[in-house]
């Protein structure tokens, strides 16, 4: 029953498109409403463009006032200036009648792609964020990094300038950075010293050490706590090694170092005390294939070249 009231109503007729109708009816717009809304979309761009530049100026100031790295806080600064001005740029659209929905499936997309390509140079973002946020070392910093070693001369958000003590100028990506042991020489305000001093094996022991400590005592750098000490670090086949352990300033590491060691050399001769070189005997020996020395085989053939030397009878 249904079918056949179904084929028994008839259609709407369809109205018939003219071929020179144009695609877009201009006399059916209400060019009063669209001029306000693009006047409303530009309003909303120049406002919203002036906000994004105060709210991010503001945060910056605010995180310098907090204490944060300045570097770490212009790249905050950045990137919420970047979103908030998108939110503008999306808002003004909404605005003038575009659709935001398919515009945004494509930034989304766009924005997928270029992270796809770019995962070196966000991975060394991420690193520098880390660097600057944790301070695994500041500007000024002897440090040894991805197997480099310098003073650190600026961290920045994509990578790490080191300047060597030859004066030659490293640039290190902030990911090879965070992904390799970091020893830093100048976190520390005191730094051990440890001098190898190798003595004669029948030295005394006690007096060398005696000479050691009083070396150390007697110099500025060297600091007097904690106090310095004398192990011995080997026993050797023609010599004893000892090691004299003092402290100093991180500054002072150096020269003090030095002063330590150029001072050892003089104090234990000084005292009568010799300090062994390294030596090495070698001894040759050739030997013939059967074993025998070539000495012998030497020796033999000139007895028997003497042997054969006819004899002139005297006359």
């Amino acid at each position: 029953m249904a079918a056949s009231l179904r084929a028994v109503v008839p259609r709407p007729p369809v109205a018939a498109t003219p071929a020179d109708a144009p695609l877009i009816d201009l006399q059916g717009i209400d060019w009063g409403v669209v001029l306000v809304n693009w006047g409303l979309g530009l309003l909303i761009a120049l406002v919203g463009l002036w906000l994004a530049k105060w709210i991010s100026r503001t945060l910056y100031r605010a995180l310098g006032r907090a204490g944060m790295e300045s570097t770490l806080a212009g790249f905050l600064r950045n990137v919420t200036y970047a979103l908030l001005l998108l939110m503008v740029f999306i808002s003004a659209l909404q605005k003038i009648g575009v659709a935001t929905t398919s515009l945004l499936a494509v930034l989304g997309a766009v924005g997928l792609a270029v992270g796809l390509a770019m995962r070196d140079s966000l991975s060394n973002i991420a690193s520098g964020v880390m660097l600057i946020v944790l301070r695994p070392f500041r500007d000024g910093d002897h440090v040894q990094a991805a197997g480099v070693e310098g003073v650190v001369e600026e961290i920045r958000i994509f990578q790490t300038r080191m300047r060597t003590f030859d004066n030659r100028l490293i640039i290190l990506p902030n990911s090879l950075i965070t992904t390799a042991p970091i020893i830093n020489f100048t976190a520390k305000p005191q730094r051990r010293i440890d001098i190898p001093v190798s003595v004669g094996d029948e030295e005394d022991l006690k007096h060398a050490r005696e000479i050691l400590l009083g070396l150390a005592s007697s110099n500025a750098l060297v600091l007097k706590t904690p106090e310095p000490f004398v192990l011995v670090s080997r026993l050797g086949e023609r010599s004893i090694d000892l090691t004299l352990h003092a402290w100093a300033k991180t500054g002072d590491f150096a020269e003090a170092r030095s002063q330590l060691t150029e001072g050892v050399r003089g104090a234990m001769r000084g005292d009568g005390l010799s300090l062994p070189s390294a030596q090495r005997e070698l001894h040759v020996y050739h030997h013939n294939a059967d074993g025998s020395l070539l000495t012998d085989i030497a020796t033999r053939a000139i007895t028997d070249d003497a042997n054969r030397i006819p004899t002139t009878p005297a006359t």
